[in-house]
């Protein structure tokens, strides 16, 4: 069996990415859309963020049932996981409510200002 990950990992994996993933896909798909996300982040060859990108991948997720993910989709996860804990630990002083911090954040499905 290709799948080197355990079950174990999966759910880890699974557990954390559903609690720091705090926006709903249709959220994620609205935000997305804007002017504002898609200036967010780091854009390579003048075409679409890392973030951006990675925000579609992140609706696409969010929507499957856990049983249907794929080895691709748990990679995607751990991925998303640990950028979003490594720009939380980045967040400037002040009020983020209009900051390119939180604006690559909400690219990748985390809403800092988000109850919860």
């Amino acid at each position: 069996m290709a799948d080197t990950t355990s079950d174990d990992e999966r759910g880890e994996t699974w557990d954390t990415f559903r609690e720091l993933v705090n926006m709903s896909p249709s959220a994620l798909e609205e935000w997305l859309e804007t002017d504002t996300s898609q200036a967010a982040g780091q854009h390579t060859d003048g075409g679409e963020s890392t973030g951006h990108a990675s925000g579609r991948r992140i609706v696409e997720i969010l929507r499957k049932d856990k049983g249907d993910l794929s080895d691709s989709d748990y990679a995607h996860m751990r991925k998303v996981n640990g950028y979003i804990r490594r720009h939380l630990a980045q967040r400037p002083s002040g009020d983020v409510r209009d900051t390119r911090w939180r604006h690559s954040l909400m690219n990748w499905g985390h809403d800092p200002l988000a109850g919860g």
